[in-house]
């Protein structure tokens, strides 16, 4: 079986000084908003829609980053293929309301955020969004 979902490395601020929105799931871990893409949905309406029943903001998607994790799990004894496509999207606000799939949210500086992510593949997309960042200053 295979799942494809949608999310987005979110920051606010200025570049040089932007923060980054964590979320913190009910399992325990943080990680980005994210979530699995619905019938007739494009990858970027499903990261929009996903910003907004996970946090309630209204996410702008920066072009030119498109990044893939893909990763297998087990549920219920069957191995699923796990697609997730992420941007990076700017918010003009840091007023989150969270969703239940939520116990809490923090806005981190990029260390910060790199410190407090829970998987190695997080992380990674957060060096290559914040590269991606940073780099459109040149």
């Amino acid at each position: 079986m295979h799942e494809k979902s949608c999310g987005a490395v979110v920051f606010y601020g200025p570049v040089k000084h932007s923060e980054y929105l964590l979320l913190h799931y009910g399992s325990g871990h943080w990680d980005f908003i994210k979530g699995h893409v619905e019938k007739g949905e494009d990858e970027e309406a499903t990261a929009k829609r996903e910003a907004d029943e996970e946090a309630g903001i209204d996410i702008k998607i920066l072009s030119g980053f498109r990044e893939t994790l893909k990763y297998f799990y087990k549920k219920d004894n069957e191995l699923i293929s796990k697609e997730v496509v992420f941007f990076v999207a700017e918010s003009k606000t840091k007023n989150v309301k969270l969703s239940f799939e939520h116990v809490g949210y923090e806005w981190l500086t990029f260390g910060e955020a790199l410190e407090k992510l829970t998987y190695k593949s997080a992380k990674e997309m957060l060096k290559k969004a914040d590269k991606f960042l940073t780099g459109r200053l040149v």
